[in-house]
């Protein structure tokens, strides 16, 4: 499997809309968040960026996925402005592959983290995952 350059980038952009809002989170009626983007969208911006960055260096059947991520969620961001994770690749450390990613919006920066993500045969995942659980599969 080749890997990219390190240095490399990829972005990934969204307009901030009501289900990315942490006031859609809710479980529950006890639960109350503010109605700014929520940290787990940032995050899923996050991983789709740097997964994005693999994308070209994957084998057939395989897939990357989010292992590590050490973020920090820095500022509010609110419903209707766009947000864009770029992803940067710092190279491999062991079997996974290390990134640094920024998020932004009109306002400036908004998060940071850093992020391993692995290669992985998408079939064996899945068929683990049943395992795992008694051979159950998708509700």
């Amino acid at each position: 499997m080749s890997e990219p350059e390190i240095g490399s980038t990829a972005s990934a952009e969204l307009v901030v809309g009501a289900s990315d809002l942490a006031s859609s989170l809710r479980l529950g009626p006890e639960d109350a968040f503010p109605p700014v983007f929520a940290t787990a969208r940032m995050v899923a911006l996050m991983e789709v960026a740097a997964a994005r960055l693999l994308r070209p260096h994957l084998g057939p059947g395989e897939l990357s996925v989010g292992v590590t991520v050490d973020v920090t969620h820095s500022a509010a961001t609110p419903e209707g402005v766009p947000v864009r994770a770029t992803a940067r690749y710092l190279g491999r450390d062991g079997r996974l592959h290390l990134f640094e990613v920024i998020a932004f919006d009109r306002g400036g920066e908004i998060g940071r983290a850093t992020h391993r993500r692995a290669i992985v045969s998408s079939d064996r995942l899945v068929a683990g995952a049943a395992r795992r659980n008694g051979g159950a599969s998708a509700v």
